[in-house]
């Protein structure tokens, strides 16, 4: 390529970055605007994308062309202030704006030699994370994807340090043949943990599985008999009701007994953010393992999932791998505490997002979401629908009759397009779930999202 090519090439993809800021800024302004969910005829032309494998190039300004023509209208609007279903946060004004620079730098997050600053950043927020969320200073953890994975790097950890107790080295020898570790986990216990001890190679049908009460709380005084080959997983924050396990005492029973204590808090533990919720997570900062998510509660951009553990030893032993050409220097290493090794930064937009709230913000976030989901339980209530929990952050069960018409009542909201809740089943029983978790969300949207709510269940009702 001549030197006229490149230069050529750089203009293009000055024009093409700035018609895609255009595009972006276009989307964020009409996400709150706009229909949630797609429409029948948005979904039909993704169509539009099942082609051959093209034999020649295209110009980058059709590909992004095609991209929003197509691809935009086809999006869940999670970034607007009226999607309720799955714990979807938007995306902070900061967070999305890093975003975007983080794309352009294009950095390697896994050892400080390639990116200093993506390392630098990383143990920055770490340590806020940590203070935020009330966990001990000398935490050690890294950025994963999702819960889901940060459930599983913490799990493998666990067993890394509880089979090392046992005198086996689970890394030169494998699971075959180690000694017995037990999982104990609650009846409401979230997939992700399932999944995660799934993949860490103990089975589901092995746990031991405990009680829990009218909200999905493990109950302390079923909790059985614990060893130092035991790892207790607990929850902050069930994903239907929103309760929190009991930790003081789950965590001061399983440590008389040398078990190791993990907590799945996936969002519940931003909890621990506000002076307000607080005392939801009281205990939790006495367990030996968290798993968190930032694209939830916090509104970073996806994905940013959290893993900390008091034994940085533990972690390091099961995730560190070595080979010639990486050199670990004498600081922090990011890729020596996560499974991933090359992987994208995530510590800028978690940086920004946390840099721009502050103390304060991150409390009126989770306060305002919460108070955003008592309005919604209120206004169901007066409509004289069934709210089959007790609000205690920012999740909403509510019924309106039999199974049957509450489904068909979360069908018609989805269609409607107005805003988004998902369908679960609690204790048998169909229930739409409201999950208020964007910092785009204002009051004037939870109204217009229950007069909706309301006129459609009254439809189906018939």
């Amino acid at each position: 390529m001549t030197m006229q090519s490149v230069l050529n090439e750089l203009s293009n993809r000055d024009e093409l970055l700035r018609q895609a800021a255009e595009i972006a800024r276009s989307y964020a302004r009409g996400s709150c605007e706009r229909r949630v969910a797609p429409a029948p005829n948005d979904l039909d032309n993704l169509a539009k994308f099942r082609e051959p494998f093209p034999s020649a190039p295209t110009d980058p300004m059709q590909v992004l062309a095609k991209l929003d023509e197509t691809g935009s209208p086809a999006t869940m609007a999670t970034t607007g202030g009226r999607y309720f279903g799955f714990v979807n946060g938007g995306t902070l004004p900061a967070s999305l704006a890093a975003n975007w620079l983080a794309g352009a730098w294009d950095q390697n997050a896994g050892l400080r030699v390639m990116s200093p600053v993506a390392a630098e950043l990383e143990e920055v927020v770490l340590r806020w994370v940590c203070e935020a969320l009330g966990l001990p200073a000398n935490c050690e953890g890294g950025l994963v994807t999702c819960a889901t994975m940060a459930n599983f790097t913490a799990l493998v950890a666990a067993r890394q340090a509880l089979l090392a107790r046992a005198g086996w080295n689970v890394s030169d020898d494998g699971m075959f043949g180690a000694p017995p570790i037990d999982v104990v986990v609650g009846n409401e216990v979230h997939a992700s943990i399932l999944k995660a001890l799934t993949l860490a190679g103990f089975g589901k049908k092995r746990l031991i599985r405990v009680e829990v009460d009218d909200q999905g709380r493990m109950r302390a005084d079923k909790l059985p008999a614990l060893n130092e080959s035991t790892i207790l997983c607990i929850q902050a924050g069930n994903v239907n009701t929103g309760a929190f396990d009991p930790a003081a005492e789950l965590c001061a029973r399983a440590h008389e007994q040398g078990a190791w204590v993990h907590v799945d808090g996936a969002f519940g533990l931003w909890a621990a953010a506000s002076p307000k919720y607080r005392h939801h997570t009281k205990g939790f900062d006495q367990a030996d393992s968290w798993a968190t998510d930032a694209h939830k509660w916090p509104n970073v951009n996806y994905d940013s999932g959290i893993v900390l553990l008091k034994d940085g030893m533990a972690l390091r032993a099961a995730m560190t791998m070595t080979a010639a050409y990486l050199e670990a220097g004498a600081l922090r290493e990011p890729m020596y505490h996560t499974p991933e090794a090359s992987r994208r930064a995530r510590g800028v937009e978690l940086w920004a997002a946390l840099k721009s709230l502050g103390r304060k913000g991150l409390s009126s976030l989770i306060e305002r979401t919460c108070s955003h989901a008592q309005r919604f339980a209120e206004g169901f209530r007066q409509a004289g629908f069934d709210v089959l929990n007790d609000v205690v952050i920012n999740q909403v069960l509510v019924s309106f009759g039999s199974s049957e018409v509450t489904q068909k009542v979360i069908l018609a909201v989805q269609e409607n397009g107005t805003c988004w809740c998902g369908g679960t089943v609690w204790h048998g029983k169909s229930a739409m779930r409201v999950s208020v978790s964007s910092w785009a969300t204002t009051e004037a949207d939870v109204d217009l999202s229950l007069k909706t709510i309301s006129r459609l269940a009254q439809e189906c009702r018939g």
